[in-house]
């Protein structure tokens, strides 16, 4: 068996963003740490540019595109600004958040039900582009099912639901997502994971969730990337990964 892991690390790297607009100027280089994640095994990277570029801006897009060498993974709501950074930079997957301007992070997938035919527009605009789409949706089947009714290639399942249960009950946490994965997979939708995913919740969300593609991961992993350094903590993310596909022996 090959002890390379079938989930996928995406680094969301907004955290460098923020921090580096804290202060202006160019410390920390947000292009030059997502080359140097790269090269420490993550195996792709993700932004969530807002509107008011409170991190990741247009420029950042504009110079992370040509250079990135792993997949390149553009988060977002769905609006002109949005389409004109996919049409421009053609990254490898857009993943659509139902996010408004003034969300400070994620809380919510989208309802592809009662957006269904908002959706299948803006579905139909990126595939255009040429770019893989995936939507950002709660571990609900009805979502899931409209994910496949506006012709989405994968889905991400907002886990933050997980990770606020997680020490309560691992297994009545993760019930729901073992269950939208199978679904998925049943639909042919591809399957992503993210928010709140952490070193401490990773490795049994992907022992019990089947047929999951990628994990996007930004703000646990920088703030462990604190204590640790960002090569020891993406090592330590792909670990956890290995021990959850059961790759390797550890502690879940």
């Amino acid at each position: 068996m090959s002890d390379t892991p079938t989930t996928r690390l995406s680094v969301n790297i907004n955290k460098i963003a923020t921090l580096r607009n804290a202060r202006g100027g160019s410390v920390p280089n947000v292009l030059q740490t997502a080359l140097d994640l790269e090269v420490f095994g993550a195996q792709g990277i993700t932004v969530h540019p807002r509107p008011d570029e409170r991190h990741i801006t247009f420029q950042d897009v504009l110079d992370l595109y040509p250079r990135l060498t792993t997949e390149f993974n553009i988060e977002g709501y769905p609006d002109e600004r949005f389409f004109e950074m996919v049409r421009i930079s053609k990254p490898g997957q857009a993943t659509l958040v139902p996010d408004g301007p003034h969300v400070l992070t994620s809380n919510a997938g989208w309802d592809t039900v009662a957006h269904l035919d908002f959706l299948v527009d803006v579905v139909q605009r990126l595939k255009a582009i040429g770019t893989r789409v995936s939507i950002f949706v709660d571990a609900d089947p009805k979502m899931v099912e409209g994910a496949k009714a506006v012709g989405a290639d994968r889905i991400e399942l907002y886990t933050e639901p997980y990770a606020a249960y997680y020490a309560h009950d691992p297994s009545e946490a993760v019930a729901p997502f073992t269950k939208a994965a199978e679904l998925a997979h049943q639909l042919g939708l591809g399957l992503n994971a993210g928010h709140d995913l952490s070193l401490r919740n990773l490795a049994y969300f992907v022992q019990h969730v089947p047929y999951l593609l990628e994990v996007s991961i930004g703000h646990a992993l920088i703030a462990d990337a604190l204590y640790y350094g960002l090569e020891n903590v993406i090592n330590m993310y792909l670990q956890q990964i290995r021990i959850g596909a059961g790759l390797v022996k550890g502690m879940r």
